[in-house]
């Protein structure tokens, strides 16, 4: 990335190269916004918990609203961003996300320093210090995103794809193997899937040999996130085992399954 820009760009370990587009200032306040709304829904319903507490000793009620204060305050944003892989409520409803600045996906130490920080970012009052620091850092990162080494990005929407372009072919040897298309999903950062689809959808477009170059080092890099047994990739070529491994990540039934 350059200057100003806000796109920025990836190369993977693999070799692999994708751009994204970092999420302004403006985004990412509505989205703190929304959350901020979350949490205080979260805190009064915890706070009529505390009732009991008061009969016995006030003391005792005001340290337990305490103590929930702090766990919604910290626990909301740490909980949602690492088991939603880098989204809050409202950075998922403004479609944005937080990931690693090498496009790795986030490790748990990541999202509790970005998340502790804030409290520095967050002063004097509606984060200064934070927006201050975005204002002048080439990656638009808070404090908390130089100490974690995070980027804020739109995240991509895969679903804006046409899947029928992908030429996905009906069957797919993948499915005979349905935990290991779960590990798939788990394992492959969703700018990688974005990635994977995109390529499918445009593959036409692309010169031959740049066409088979990327088919092979995506489909590397996928064989080693969750390798299939060989009884289902022998005679398949680079591109149909990403057509295969494409229609696993996406299909709407497979998800739901993940989710029940």
């Amino acid at each position: 990335m350059t200057g100003r820009s806000l796109r920025y760009t990836i190369e993977t370990p693999e070799g692999i190269t994708f751009a994204l587009y970092l999420a302004g200032p403006t985004s990412r306040f509505l989205a703190w916004g929304i959350d901020m709304l979350a949490k205080a829904a979260l805190f009064t319903l915890l706070s009529y918990t505390a009732v009991p507490f008061g009969i016995v000793d006030g003391g005792l009620a005001v340290a337990y609203v305490t103590v929930a204060y702090f766990f919604v305050d910290q626990g909301y944003s740490i909980a949602l961003e690492y088991g939603w892989r880098g989204q809050t409520l409202g950075k998922r409803l403004l479609g944005l996300r937080v990931i690693d600045e090498q496009g790795l996906r986030l490790a748990f130490s990541q999202v509790v320093v970005r998340n502790l920080m804030r409290f520095v970012d967050g002063i004097p009052f509606f984060y200064a210090v934070g927006g201050v620091a975005m204002v002048l850092s080439p990656r638009l990162q808070r404090l908390g995103d130089y100490a974690a080494n995070t980027i804020v990005v739109r995240a991509p929407r895969p679903a804006s794809f046409e899947f029928a372009r992908t030429g996905s072919a009906k069957y797919n040897s993948f499915r005979a193997y349905p935990h290991i298309e779960a590990r798939l999903r788990q394992k492959v950062p969703p700018e990688m899937a974005a990635l994977a689809l995109e390529t499918l959808a445009r593959r036409e477009s692309l010169a031959p040999a740049e066409r088979l170059d990327l088919m092979r080092r995506i489909a590397d890099y996928l064989r080693d996130c969750a390798p299939f047994p060989t009884e289902a990739t022998v005679g398949i070529t680079d591109e149909q085992y990403l057509r295969n491994a494409v229609d696993s990540l996406f299909r709407t039934g497979a998800s739901k399954r993940d989710a029940a």
